[in-house]
């Protein structure tokens, strides 16, 4: 898994704004990126605060949904998937050595 750390984004076409994510905020945007249609969830990228990271990049003005579904096993419950609909341009990235 890349370690993304700075991320450039393009939101919603050609003349549309530049975003400069950082850190885990960047992070979580390049999965929701690499996820595509079929969206993620905390368990396919962990990390200790997902629901945060996309709280955050909401925060800056990308549109992403939260879709609740199931899951079994040991801890079975309820997790968010989540699905960037913003449409984005990656500019550039910044991975940790």
């Amino acid at each position: 898994m890349t370690n993304v750390t700075k991320l450039e984004i393009r939101v919603g076409g050609h003349d549309g704004r530049i975003l400069i994510l950082k850190g885990r905020v960047a992070w979580m945007v390049d999965r929701l990126i690499k996820a595509g249609p079929r969206g993620t969830t905390s368990i396919e990228s962990p990390a200790p605060r997902v629901s945060h990271y996309v709280f955050k990049a909401r925060q800056a003005g990308l549109d992403i949904v939260t879709v609740d579904e199931p899951h079994s096993g040991a801890f079975s419950g309820h997790h968010g998937r989540y699905f960037l609909r913003s449409k984005v341009e990656v500019l550039s990235v910044e991975v940790a050595a």
